[in-house]
């Protein structure tokens, strides 16, 4: 989850009276229309990284919009730059993301070399980079000793329908897959892994991303079947079909559910006076049974 705090209603009544179009700021940000009207209705958040831009479209400043929870580190530094982290392999000039998504996770130390790079691409000082360096090795160091980390705290807001464009659909499951102190993967690394899958090279970090910010509204089968592979999801739910995407929301509302301990009160039995149909609840069964197998202390 990004430190900053991204408040729907706010970024809606900032867009309104500043008479700035949802296609404006979608065109602004190369996303779909639908994805910024799913961010102002709860459906899905914006990635951190697009809070830089989304503020500049919207003619705010960025600590104004969207309040940072504590001190930066670099995973925020990133962020607040506008890059993926895929796009910092370019930054520093190596073949792949490694050294920043390894130093991101507290792992290991930024090189001497990439210090410099880095630093201007942010826009901070190399003090200020290392200093965030710190802050990130000492949020892993937290993790480990199983110490919770404050501005994780902060709960993602439970979407009212079923999403509808795959980028709705990927950012859901990805929302609700990685919660807390658990960040995403990145495009790079769904990308490899579907083109595992497949393979062969059937889709580049590039893809996925215009896949999930809603850039490409339509993917190969092959693909649609990787992600799925990936995700943990039926390769179902990234067809246009409502009836089946409206079950695997409903068990993603169940992960939620077993991330406070509640979900044993929903698993077997239908949801609402009439029930869900049989082939549902099987689906919603074997997905709890799932998430008791993965995660048995979330029932306990």
């Amino acid at each position: 989850m990004s430190a900053r705090h991204f408040d729907r209603s706010r970024m809606r009544g900032v867009r309104r009276a500043a008479e700035i179009s949802q296609a404006e700021v979608a065109a602004a940000l190369g996303v779909a229309d639908s994805t910024v009207a799913g961010w102002e209705t709860g459906l899905a958040i914006p990635d951190a990284e697009k809070l830089p831009a989304l503020a500049r479209v919207l003619r705010r400043g960025l600590d104004d919009l969207f309040p940072r929870t504590g001190l930066p580190d670099l995973t925020d530094l990133r962020c607040d730059a506008g890059y993926y982290q895929y796009e910092t392999a370019e930054l520093i000039g190596t073949k792949s993301a490694g050294p920043v998504a390894g130093a991101e996770r507290g792992a290991r130390r930024l090189k001497d070399r990439y210090v410099p790079d880095l630093a201007a691409a942010y826009g901070v000082t190399e003090e200020e980079l290392r200093r965030a360096e710190d802050r990130s090795i000492a949020k892993a160091q937290e993790a480990h000793s199983g110490e919770p980390d404050s501005r994780d705290a902060e709960t993602v807001p439970t979407p009212v329908e079923p999403p509808g464009a795959l980028a709705e659909k990927i950012t859901l499951i990805l929302v609700r897959s990685y919660p807390g102190p658990q960040r995403p993967p990145t495009d790079a690394e769904i990308a490899d892994a579907v083109n595992a899958h497949a393979g062969a090279q059937v889709i580049s970090a590039e893809g996925v991303r215009d896949l999930r910010t809603g850039a490409a509204e339509t993917a190969p089968p092959v693909v649609l079947e990787g992600l799925a592979a990936f995700l943990g999801v039926s390769p179902l739910y990234f067809q246009p079909d409502d009836a089946v995407a409206r079950q695997v929301y409903e068990g993603l509302r169940l992960l939620s559910a077993s991330r406070r301990g509640s979900v044993g009160q929903v698993k077997g039995r239908g949801m609402g006076a009439r029930g869900l149909p049989a082939n549902v609840m099987e689906f919603v069964n074997d997905l709890v049974t799932e998430l008791e197998e993965r995660e048995p202390e979330a029932n306990e």
